[in-house]
């Protein structure tokens, strides 16, 4: 049986606040749709007060940025990218054109095509968010995407140094000091000065992931990323301390990110709370945190594993921590979910800094139906098929009849066509 110790704000609640930001996002799209550079610039200098002569980085300002980064923070940049490109490539040589007769005379396949440009969204604002640059950037060029752009906005009116040098490590084309809205948009309609894209993928707060949602069609994207949701599922093996680390540890991302515990200890459930307040009380990022975990937190206690590998499914949170004394049974059972995280010797930083996994992972239920950001996601695989003549016309009098049952003449006609073409009365006469 489950039991709620704590609840977040109610469905309806949350429906309130989709609906403020989905107006806000339709009226600056149709605004950038209308007067393009014109609308971005205002935009831009409304939410980031940012004006500059060209929203675009030249070499020569990347060039500068990159030599004022510090040593250390360049070379920690190295390393992370390195751990990413590493498992990326891994994936992306997981993936194998095919080609095969599937009967005599018939050949089909497919191929792995990257798509022509991608643009990369790299969130900042309070946060610099450094290593979205190699989970978006770097695992596009992995992939062998021609053409990748990446924005990020200023913070405080600042370039955020450490962001460009990652973006510009990582293989970008082109860089914008450019966020939010107006970011998303210009990349997927275009401007006088920004040529559009194909896709358009990277994490964001919920107006960027709303941007990426209404324009959905008009571009690709990789998936609706935002706010950032965690889950831990934990026994009595684990402690208050770490359990309250971890949920705050993601709570911080924003008022508005869920924080879920489930627990098959009820002991542990009742101390997280006391624990949490705590740490509160020393967290520098508390005034966020506290919000997110009284508005979004969530602590539910269940009978036993089974029950909480039901209820983490049921909820399918972008990161699932599992601190249990077996984790692998989560790793066998579970389905749903952005990202596993298993044992207490790993945490969902790693997975979002540094150890490999991408860290753009779906929110709001998409792992249902989808996984997160890898290589695969720039890839279009498209299939093609021959046929020798003989093949042509056997198959040509299956599809003729085919077509008939569905009352498509036009495609009745072409395979009746190939048979009177290739078909044995051709070949005696």
């Amino acid at each position: 049986m489950i039991r709620e110790l704590k609840a977040g704000k109610t469905e309806t609640a949350r429906e309130e606040d989709d609906t403020r930001v989905r107006h806000t996002v339709e009226g600056i799209i149709t605004d950038i749709k209308t007067r393009g550079d014109a609308a971005v610039r205002d935009l831009s200098v409304k939410f980031d007060k940012w004006s500059p002569a060209d929203f675009r980085l030249s070499p020569a300002e990347i060039e500068k940025i990159v030599a004022s980064v510090p040593k250390r923070t360049i070379d920690d940049i190295k390393f992370a990218q390195t751990q990413i490109r590493r498992f990326a490539q891994i994936q992306r040589d997981s993936m194998h054109d095919v080609e095969v007769e599937t009967i005599p005379g018939v050949t089909l396949g497919h191929k792995n095509i990257p798509v022509d440009s991608v643009g990369c969204y790299v969130p900042g604002g309070r946060y610099p968010m450094v290593a979205s640059a190699h989970m978006s950037v770097l695992t596009a060029k992995v992939a062998g995407v021609p053409r990748v752009i990446a924005c990020t906005p200023p913070i405080n009116g600042e370039m955020p140094a450490a962001t460009i040098a990652a973006m510009h490590l990582a293989g970008a084309d082109e860089i914008y000091i450019l966020g939010g809205i107006q970011a998303i948009a210009a990349m997927a309609l275009g401007t006088e000065t920004i040529k559009p894209v194909d896709m358009i993928v990277g994490p964001g707060n919920a107006y960027v992931a709303e941007a990426k949602r209404q324009l959905f069609g008009r571009i690709g994207i990789d998936l609706l990323a935002g706010p950032t949701e965690t889950l831990i599922v934990a026994d009595d093996s684990a402690d208050a301390e770490m359990v309250a680390t971890d949920l705050l540890g993601q709570a911080e991302h924003g008022p508005n990110s869920p924080a879920v515990l489930i627990s098959t200890s009820e002991a542990l459930a009742k101390a997280v709370p006391a624990e949490i307040e705590r740490q509160l009380k020393t967290l520098p990022t508390a005034d966020v945190a506290s919000v997110a975990w009284r508005d979004y937190g969530r602590i539910l206690v269940v009978d036993g594993h089974e029950e909480a590998r039901k209820l983490a499914d049921e909820i399918a949170s972008e990161h699932v921590q599992i601190l249990t004394r077996n984790p692998d049974y989560y790793l066998t059972n579970m389905r749903n979910y952005g990202a596993l995280f298993l044992g207490h010797e790993t945490n969902v930083a790693y997975g979002d800094k540094v150890i490999g996994t991408n860290h753009t992972l779906p929110t709001r239920g998409g792992a249902r139906y989808t996984g997160g950001l890898w290589v695969g996601k720039f890839i279009k695989t498209v299939t093609y098929q021959r046929c020798t003549p003989e093949a042509s016309a056997m198959i040509g009098e299956y599809c003729s009849r085919l077509c008939a049952i569905e009352n498509f003449a036009g495609h009745q006609a072409q395979a009746d066509l190939r048979v009177r073409r290739y078909g044995p009365k051709r070949s005696a006469a």
